[in-house]
């Protein structure tokens, strides 16, 4: 009973999940004393220097809300399941309403803790037209407007809005954010492709009216009515509900379909190709950027958050930051120039190793007894050169 518990998050977390969450309050409440209450709320929301655990833990509870709120949702349109547990149905969407609203509220009253979003009023009003806020808005509005307006219009259409909520993990994901640059920097070839798709629509869509039109007046009644056909044809699918029976038709479908399966398939590989790109540069970056920041000698912890972010944003592996960390020190190494006087004492014992790993490949080099001829010299060396040479010699 004596001793004292040491505090340690992955011991705690093994021990209990309520010691590990009451750890993080406490930790949470130590690292953010004497700061305003905005600023809590921002570091409960968004991750800061002084957010801690207790951050993590509510974007796990939000997660894990937008999960069992659209699983519930799907579930409820399953009758045999909805009905005998609609008290159920009911109290989830009341709680997760209540989280989603509790963020909602939190993330607006916060945002000015951001520069851009620094004038109470004006700031809160431009963070609240972004796409984060809008989506965080659109998750809990059918509810409240449901709430309302129940008894006066028939709001069951609203319900389908609910599934918005899902949009709500992108904001814990930087996959979306990847797939957006990668099609911003192939836009223009992606275009070029769907230019190639529309005309060959068209062209198919005319000429299967031309063919069908006359066998089958009622399927292939105008040009646009023939484009779903064409779309399904290109696109492989062919579902059988419009199907060619002239000779011409059939040959032509053929044709298509051939053609269908390359043309289709440009966009496909583009955006696949797009993609890798795209993840390899913001690795590089990523890369750069953690270059930049060790080279300092040091790194805040605003360098350290910041990192860590893009590091889980790039699904980078403990293994893959490793590899990256060894691989800039080794570089940080190999570089000469003077040291800074906060360099991280690890890089600075790195740098002496290799020192001397350096003097002993001199010692052992075929112009061993040249330097030898010279260090012995008193005009071209000092006492403490001659003392290190000796040394160095006994190592080998």
């Amino acid at each position: 009973m004596g001793k004292t518990l040491n505090f340690n998050k992955h011991t705690i977390k093994k021990l209990n999940y309520p010691a590990y969450f009451f750890h993080a309050v406490h930790t949470f409440i130590l690292r953010n004393k004497g700061r305003t209450f905005r600023q809590k709320v921002y570091s409960l929301l968004n991750p800061t220097p002084s957010s801690g655990e207790l951050h993590h833990i509510i974007d796990h509870v939000i997660v894990i809300s937008v999960l069992l709120s659209v699983v519930s949702i799907i579930l409820e349109t399953v009758s045999w399941i909805h009905n005998p547990f609609r008290w159920e149905f009911y109290s989830i969407e009341i709680v997760t309403v209540i989280i989603f609203s509790l963020e909602y509220i939190g993330r607006v009253y916060s945002c000015c803790e951001l520069e851009k979003y620094r004038q109470p009023f004006v700031g809160r009003l431009k963070y609240m037209f972004t796409i984060g806020a809008l989506i965080d808005l659109v998750a809990v509005l059918p509810f409240y407007v449901g709430l309302a307006f129940h008894e006066a219009f028939d709001l069951r259409f609203l319900r389908v809005f609910r599934l918005s909520r899902l949009l709500k993990l992108t904001r814990y994901t930087g996959t979306l954010n990847t797939m957006y640059k990668a099609i911003y920097r192939e836009r223009r070839v992606l275009f070029a492709a769907a230019f190639m798709m529309i005309l060959l629509v068209i062209l198919t869509a005319s000429l299967g009216y031309e063919f069908e039109h006359a066998a089958q007046p009622d399927k292939f009644n105008t040009i646009p009515d023939a484009m779903y056909w064409a779309v399904i044809t290109l696109a492989s699918v062919g579902y059988g509900d419009l199907t060619p029976i002239t000779p011409m038709g059939k040959a032509m479908t053929v044709v298509i379909s051939l053609i269908g399966i390359g043309i289709f398939a440009i966009p496909a590989g583009l955006m696949a190709s797009a993609f890798t790109d795209q993840l390899r540069i913001d690795r590089e970056a990523f890369e750069n950027e953690f270059r930049d920041a060790i080279a300092k000698g040091k790194l805040s912890s605003s360098d350290r958050l910041s990192l860590e972010a893009e590091a889980e944003r790039l699904h980078l592996s403990l293994e893959d930051v490793d590899r990256i960390t060894d691989k800039v020190k080794s570089e940080l190494i190999n570089a000469t120039g003077v040291l800074p006087d906060d360099m991280d004492p690890e890089i600075v014992l790195e740098k002496y190793r290799q020192q001397i790993s350096h003097l002993k490949v001199f010692s052992l080099s075929k112009q061993f007894q040249d330097i030898e001829m010279m260090l012995n010299d008193p005009n071209c060396s000092t006492e403490l050169e001659r003392q290190i040479w000796v040394l160095i010699k006994k190592s080998n």
